[in-house]
């Protein structure tokens, strides 16, 4: 490989960092840590974790991110679906595997995703993957979310946390159960908490809400009555940097299910979300390198007790916002995440679960876009269907079954659309070129000649209903037509399927008194099909021609 292309992997947004950049970045750093490292801690929360964790996950992820990630905007540390389906794992290992350890399930199921995601880089799978439709993101995000804010309403209410796996309609007639043992001083602190953060959003999106709120929070239970009034803290936050765990060789076939289902969401969610805020003058984003910078990320954090690593959109757009150039601002928020663990975390004990909670609710609650349900359903309304499908599956059945559900759901439907036969009429203008689409003006159809256009690849899946469809299409002429050519410009690669499948077609049409001229065909396909006896025959009959009048000639019906 050259050694221009190698050094291509390392630093692709700061490889020629230039200084007047460094202000701009660091400024932005600082700007998007205020929102980041809050959210990050309370993500840590719905996956059942300490807010520690939250910190930890800021760390190396993002500094390995910016070593080998696309993204100049992305900041990489984890998202709200990453962490209620590491919930959802952490609670298999835990059952499973008996295991009472979950910051060490959280290891095992960190390193699996990121092996998962380097494994599906060196299949290049990346745009396999993006086949994941939107709709399904979609519908994902909102079981997402209402899962999550659910999950909140206990913390908000200052009333104990229903059982770890409760679902969504359990945990909500659980709080409507328990809504006598409310803490007045919880609940109050909850709505203000909720309403700064909402105005601060609408009227000074610039200001970091997440940041303000955590700290009027510690100020007001450092200074008031709130702690005998009965609102709860958070569990005391440990200070230093994370220690060396390793992996339970005991969870992993507990872990591996939600682990594939991460690896697929930390991947659709962080390009998604990278791709979202590139701007015209950035490079586009490749799909295999951002499966190898989170695989990385993930498996190098994984021993720090990071959460599967991923960025989302309201990290995006927050880095975007603060004006970020390249990824040393993520590199500015690893530092800020690290002074914090290092020098802040007696600090941190004194937020109240309320806070937090309200920091997750107001999240997860932005997840569930009614508009987008409704744009679904204006354009394309089996789109909006699967998207419903996916979060209905997502709340009731969890949302590891959700991502399933939509993932498989999409298969069929791009199986149904490689189903459909590919063919279409080919016309001829007046000046004799030719054309897919009909204009007033064109020339007649040549007599007994029936020339069509084959509009995209053949496959498996699509090459009986494409010969069909040409079958059809001789039977609907009345008389038949002697000559049939099929313009196949758009056929790059030949299969023992395919190729079997134009030796059928041939025959069908000898048996309807036919004769087939294949067009266009591209020279890396014809290479293939040469060794094909059949198609070695056909080529030397003459069958096989460059363009359409050239097999006219051949037909002797042009001169």
């Amino acid at each position: 490989m050259p050694e221009r292309t190698r050094r291509g992997w390392f630093f692709p947004t700061i490889r020629e960092y230039q200084r007047s950049m460094l202000q701009a970045d660091v400024l932005g750093g600082l700007t998007a840590s205020a929102v980041i490292l809050p959210q990050a801690m309370a993500y840590a929360t719905i996956a059942g974790l300490p807010v520690q964790i939250g910190l930890y996950t800021c760390m190396l992820p993002a500094v390995v991110y910016a070593l080998l990630g696309g993204s100049r905007a992305l900041n990489v540390s984890t998202t709200s679906t990453i962490a209620t389906l590491t919930a959802s794992s952490l609670l298999a290992a835990s059952t499973a595997a008996e295991s009472a350890e979950p910051v060490r399930d959280l290891v095992t199921l960190t390193l699996i995703v990121g092996v998962l995601l380097i494994l599906a880089r060196l299949f290049r799978l990346g745009s396999l993957v993006e086949n994941v439709s939107e709709a399904t993101l979609i519908g994902i995000r909102a079981g997402t979310g209402l899962t999550i804010a659910a999950t909140q309403l206990p913390k908000l209410l200052g009333i104990a946390a229903p059982p770890s796996g409760t679902g969504f309609f359990e945990t909500l007639g659980y709080t409507v159960a328990h809504l006598v043992g409310a803490n007045g001083a919880t609940v109050v602190l909850s709505a203000a908490s909720i309403a700064l953060l909402l105005l601060i959003a609408r009227f000074f999106a610039r200001i970091p809400g997440a940041l303000i709120v955590v700290v009027v929070g510690i100020v007001l239970m450092a200074f008031t009555g709130l702690a005998g009034a009965g609102v709860a803290l958070i569990a005391p936050v440990p200070s230093g940097l994370p220690g060396i765990q390793l992996p339970d060789v005991a969870a992993f076939g507990a872990v591996l299910p939600s682990a594939i289902a991460i690896a697929i969401m930390a991947f659709l969610e962080s390009i998604s979300a990278g791709r979202s805020v590139r701007t015209s003058d950035e490079p586009d984003i490749d799909a295999d390198q951002e499966l190898l910078a989170l695989g990385a990320a993930s498996v190098i954090s994984s021993f720090t007790q990071a959460m599967p690593a991923g960025g989302g959109f309201s990290q995006a757009a927050v880095s975007r916002q603060a004006g970020v150039r390249t990824q040393v601002a993520s590199l500015t928020t690893a530092v800020i995440a690290v002074l914090v663990a290092l020098f802040l975390a007696p600090v941190l004990s004194d937020l109240p679960q309320a806070v937090l909670g309200s920091l997750v609710i107001v999240a997860a609650v932005g997840l569930v876009k009614v508009r987008d349900f409704t744009r679904l359903a204006r354009i394309s309304p089996v789109e909006a269907w699967l998207a419903l499908a996916t979060a209905v599956v997502a709340v009731t059945a969890g949302l590891l079954a959700g991502v399933v559900t939509g993932v498989l759901i999409t298969l069929v439907l791009v199986l149904r659309e490689l189903n459909q036969p590919q063919v279409a009429p080919i016309y001829r203008r007046a000046s004799g070129a030719w054309s897919i689409v009909s204009q007033p003006g064109d020339q007649p159809p040549l007599a007994a000649v029936l020339p069509l256009h084959l509009t995209s690849g053949l496959y498996t899946a699509n090459i009986k209903p494409t010969t069909r469809a040409v079958v059809s299409a001789v039977q609907a002429l009345t008389p038949m037509p002697a000559i049939v050519i099929f313009e196949v410009a758009s056929l790059p690669h030949m299969s023992v399927t395919v190729l079997d499948g134009l030796r059928d077609l041939e025959a069908s049409l000898v048996g309807l008194g036919c004769t087939l001229y294949l067009v266009g065909l591209p020279e890396r396909a014809v290479d293939a099909a040469c060794n094909s006896e059949w198609f070695a025959g056909f080529e030397g009959a003459g069958h096989l021609q460059p363009t359409i009048d050239a097999a006219l000639k051949a037909a002797g019906r042009l001169t």
